[in-house]
């Protein structure tokens, strides 16, 4: 029996990189693997998975790589007995397959482990769910507008962001480093999967030009995202026959485009409302009369409901790879409109929404009118269409699953 070794900080199914490690795993079982999930054990602590798992370090571990990297600004190069451990773990299994997910997350030491990769000559598939793999410091640089991974990093612009440096912009040396560990892999061994063409093309101007890319998009569930009956929500946060503009985010901030709504909010008409889910408590304060803040939804039934009920998905974000948000809003069919950023646009036809300029906020709510005026009635089944021919998770891991196949047969 083949086996499959997936490696991602989390395990849990609330977040998107562990639902899509969990469920690659389970289709693969399906497909006579035998599977098996690391991830961090100090992050994640004791979860459940029908795949074999693998805790890799423990919450002290997990505490002195985040120290290191606040203080010397050298994430991803901390826990290196618990790394060596790990690939003694990897030598006892001899996967046939690993597929890294992300290994940033206070857990691993890359050079520890591509140390090790680029010599067992297992092959490699390493999805790509951000930035940071080719970056000496940041996991996105879009609004930032930094194009120094480009060339080789310096004087990082967001040495205080994720994962932040207080004191050290050691972005040069990380960046050299990286570029030494990650392109130590033969090239017949990796094979690099991007979310999406943007990262592609990011990427083909990266340290790891001349790899083997294969863009692969993201799935959801459709049977959990699809129009639903919408009075219910109506009722519960009293929205009347108001037009409904959402905006969700697990995290809002001003790259995921807060302030916009805030502004937006101002030219709205009696008969629109805004709707923002993943509001905390802090954010409600700063909210207008035309936003309704919801913390979060109790499930993703009520998450479903929400896009069902909206004219327009709005999503204001300044950077992304290819947002999941969007694409459960047009699996409920509802339309997206969203700035020309990032990999935000690859979901956005002329059938499922519009795209306008980054900034542009009078473009946003133009085009949100548009999808008003035109109805929902006139939306759903297109967008809906587009989501079953597109966004089917089963679908997405199966392009995984003829891919392992293929290298398989290669090596």
């Amino acid at each position: 029996m083949k086996r499959l070794l997936q490696i991602n900080p989390v395990l849990r199914t609330s977040t998107s990189t562990g639902r899509i490690m969990q469920e690659i795993g389970e289709l693969a079982m399906q497909n006579g693997w035998e599977s098996y999930v690391a991830y961090s054990k100090g992050r994640d602590g004791l979860k459940t998975s029908t795949s074999h798992t693998l805790p890799i370090g423990n919450r002290w571990s997990v505490a002195l790589h985040g120290l290191q990297t606040r203080l010397l600004d050298r994430h991803g190069l901390g826990s290196t007995q618990a790394t060596h451990r790990f690939v003694g773990e990897i030598e006892r299994l001899r996967p046939d397959i690993i597929h890294i997910h992300n290994i940033h997350g206070y857990f691993l030491n890359y050079r520890v482990l591509f140390d090790y990769l680029s010599r067992c000559g297992i092959p490699v598939v390493w999805t790509v769910h951000d930035c940071w793999l080719y970056t000496g410091h940041c996991y996105y640089y879009t609004y930032a507008g930094c194009d120094r991974w480009q060339t080789g990093c310096h004087d990082c612009p967001q040495q205080h962001e994720f994962p932040a440096s207080w004191l050290r912009d050691r972005s040069a040396r990380n960046y050299a480093d990286k570029k030494a560990a990650f392109t130590s892999m033969p090239k017949d061994k990796l094979v690099i999967v991007p979310v999406s063409q943007w990262i592609c093309d990011e990427m083909q101007r990266s340290f790891f030009r001349g790899y083997d890319f294969r863009v692969i998009h993201n799935g959801i569930n459709t049977s959990v995202f699809e129009p639903c009956a919408t009075q219910e929500i109506r009722n519960r946060y009293g929205l009347g026959r108001k037009h409904v503009l959402l905006g969700v985010a697990s995290i809002w901030s001003e790259e995921k485009g807060l302030d916009d709504f805030i502004r937006m909010s101002r030219q709205l008409n009696d008969d629109e409302v805004i709707v923002l889910v993943g509001i905390t408590e802090k954010d409600r304060k700063r909210l207008p009369p035309h936003i309704i803040g919801i913390r979060r939804t109790e499930n993703t039934r009520q998450l479903a409901e929400l896009y069902s009920v909206a004219d327009a998905f709005i999503n204001p974000t300044r950077q992304d790879n290819y947002p999941t948000v969007n694409l459960e809003a047009i699996a409920c069919g509802t339309p997206v409109v969203t700035y020309r950023t990032g990999g935000s646009v690859e979901a956005v036809t002329d059938d499922t929404g519009f795209i306008v300029d980054t900034g542009d906020l009078k473009g946003l709510l133009e085009a949100a009118r548009t999808v008003s005026h035109r109805g929902k009635t006139y939306y759903r089944p297109l967008c809906r269409r587009y989501a079953l021919d597109h966004f089917n998770k089963e679908d997405r891991y199966a392009d995984y699953l003829r891919l392992y196949d293929e290298l398989s047969a290669r090596h």
